[in-house]
């Protein structure tokens, strides 16, 4: 134990608390920071991965420092960054700020930092580095040829899409003889063993075209990678298995989601991504309901809407059938993102955090429920237990507050007054 709480404290010297000063001190190097709160679980179950973090740049030699905010005694921070949520993991380079939307990995994190805090366009001047690139990244950007406008619109692209992906320039000497160039200058896509060109006339826009491309043609998914495809205009055809205990049915999902991403690329490249994704919890709160394992399922994640087979997929026919029925109309688009779907969903979260709840700490949960009943039942009792004020004495309080006297008081002394002049008299 305390073996582990002195590693512990040795990775945590990498990491620098920061405060309200840090908007001051940011534009002279770059940071990556970590915005939290106390109160978020999560933050703290993150922070020896973020401890991890620190102390592997350092080790690299990285000229970016790291550290970690809390917004909620520093919240005069927040005014330069758009905080959705906790932690947030956003690198700072002067006046501009990337955030990281992938998994809370080491890994994930300092690929992330590597790639962000490095030039934007990376160039590769020999056939060797390119070789290097090729074998080590799985996806990557490259532009070929000199100065033109459309290196320039490529550059710009690249400061678009650099959170997700790396961009390389290059000549056309230092790529190999397999790399079959149409014309220079070019850009093209390095991805799953090939390659695949920007064509202008065919592709539209480069900047819709690389949010086509910058995935995989087939890869894993994770909640991470679906919010991602939200961002763009692809629909999702995924493969729900559970690999922890794969059947049959499953393999054969996955096989046939893999052929159609390859073998009909250019059919169905410009419509949808394809891939799998490993068990259904992610997919039961998106529906509000329980998919079965193995399943099929296209998402729209733009409008948090989706399609499933009317009938059992087992051929690629049947998977091209219901492919082309989504693009067609003819499959029926269920969920969306209207105002009483948002509230059914609010209400299957809010429902399916107090069942987890209960199965992980009933007595916590039942106490924390207990709360605002509690409250309710207070001022029920304060209401109905209540003494009533009498109404006369109520009106003189309120007169008199007011600086009035009472009319009854004001009859008294005028009858007083009466009564003496009749004396005196």
């Amino acid at each position: 134990d305390n073996t582990f709480v002195l590693g512990l404290t040795v990775v945590s010297a990498y990491v620098e608390e920061l405060d309200d000063k840090f908007n001051e001190n940011r534009k002279s190097e770059p940071w990556l920071v970590e915005f939290y709160a106390p109160w978020c679980e999560y933050c703290k179950t993150f922070e020896p991965i973020w401890y991890d973090v620190g102390a592997e740049l350092k080790s690299l030699g990285s000229p970016v420092n790291v550290g970690k905010l809390d917004t909620t005694a520093h919240s005069s921070v927040l005014s330069d960054f758009n905080i959705r949520g906790y932690p947030a993991i956003i690198l700072v380079k002067g006046e501009k700020s990337f955030e990281y939307r992938g998994p809370r990995t080491k890994d994930g994190i300092i690929e992330f930092t590597n790639r962000v805090a490095g030039p934007v366009v990376r160039p590769l001047t020999s056939a060797q580095l390119f070789q290097h690139v090729l074998s080590r990244h799985d996806l990557f950007f490259l532009y070929i040829g000199g100065r033109s406008p459309l290196k320039g619109q490529y550059h710009k692209v690249a400061a678009e899409f650099i959170i997700y992906n790396y961009f390389f320039s290059a000549s056309e000497e230092v790529l190999p003889q397999a790399v079959s160039l149409q014309e220079v200058p070019s850009i093209a896509v390095f991805k799953d063993g090939t390659y695949y060109l920007y064509n202008e006339k065919r592709d539209g826009n480069l900047s819709d075209w690389v949010g086509r491309e910058r995935f995989r043609c087939y890869f894993q998914m994770d909640s991470f990678t679906l919010y991602q495809m939200g961002e763009t205009t692809k629909l999702v055809a995924l493969a729900i298995v559970d690999e922890t205990n794969p059947t049959t049915e499953s393999v054969r999902y996955k096989a046939l989601m893999e052929k159609v991403a390859t073998e009909y690329r250019d059919h169905y490249n410009t419509n949808f991504q394809f891939g799998y994704m490993q068990g259904n919890d992610y997919i039961n709160g998106f529906i509000m309901g329980e998919l079965a394992l193995p399943s099929l399922i296209v998402m729209n994640m733009t409008i948090d809407g989706y399609y499933l087979p009317e009938q059992k997929v087992e051929t690629m026919e049947e998977l091209l059938q219901f492919l082309n029925s989504v693009l067609n109309g003819r499959s029926k688009l269920l969920g969306g993102n209207g105002y009483v779907r948002r509230m059914k969903r609010l209400y299957y979260r809010v429902t399916s955090a107090v069942k987890t709840g209960f199965a992980s700490a009933p007595f916590v949960t039942c106490f924390l429920l207990s709360l605002p009943v509690g409250l309710v039942v207070m001022i029920v009792w304060g209401v109905c237990t209540a003494v009533p004020v009498d109404e006369d004495k109520a009106d003189e309080g309120a007169l008199l507050a007011t600086g009035t006297r009472p009319a009854a008081s004001q009859r008294k002394r005028t009858e007083q007054t009466s009564n003496e002049s009749k004396k005196e008299d």
